[in-house]
């Protein structure tokens, strides 16, 4: 019977949010891969994602912080639901 009940917040069955879990968790994943071996890419990638599955689901939140870190790389993390961390080399940011 809990297995039925409705998420109030998604509105989806138990078996639906796991399955949107995964799926969030695949695109974020792949998001990254498709980008290779440049951050930045990567980054934006997974920013674009976040967007767009909030936009699916009609409502998300999302936090966008950057702090300098040795290196003069740029560490730029997403908060949206779980932690999206990035390390940005100043070179890739000449593109």
């Amino acid at each position: 019977m809990d297995a039925e009940l409705k998420n109030s917040k998604t509105g989806l069955p138990a078996d639906a949010r796991q399955t949107q879990r995964q799926h969030d968790f695949e695109s974020a994943r792949n998001a990254k891969r498709l980008a290779g071996a440049n951050e930045r890419d990567a980054m934006f990638a997974c920013l674009k994602e976040i967007v767009l599955d909030g936009l699916r689901h009609g409502f998300f939140d999302c936090v966008i912080t950057c702090e300098l870190l040795n290196a003069r790389k740029r560490r730029v993390v997403i908060k949206a639901g779980k932690s999206y961390q990035f390390a940005i080399r100043e070179e890739e940011l000449h593109d």
